[in-house]
């Protein structure tokens, strides 16, 4: 059963392309730890929803560690307030793909 990260961020509309470079910096090292998809919000949001997937929750429990220690995640800036993100991990219950 796939695992899912999920999370929720205001971005401010004039951070959306810092935002989108971030996101497309992240989301190559996530699928290269083992991730198997990441989304993220259409480009006219400024209200982001973002989950990468992964095969089960002991590779996404590999991947956070490796994100946390890895220095090249640790030097990326934010562009929005990460004291206003909302995130959590959940098993997929239903899927219609």
């Amino acid at each position: 059963m796939t695992y899912v990260d999920g999370f929720v961020a205001a971005v401010p509309k004039a951070n959306k392309e810092a935002y989108l470079r971030t996101a497309r910096a992240g989301a190559k090292m996530f699928m290269a730890w083992g991730a198997t998809r990441v989304v993220e919000a259409k480009e006219d949001e400024a209200i982001v929803f973002s989950w990468t997937e992964y095969p089960d929750k002991a590779t996404r429990d590999a991947v956070q560690k490796q994100m946390m220690e890895n220095p090249e995640m640790g030097a990326m800036q934010m562009p929005f307030d990460m004291g206003r993100m909302i995130y959590g991990g959940f098993e997929t219950l239903l899927t219609t793909d």
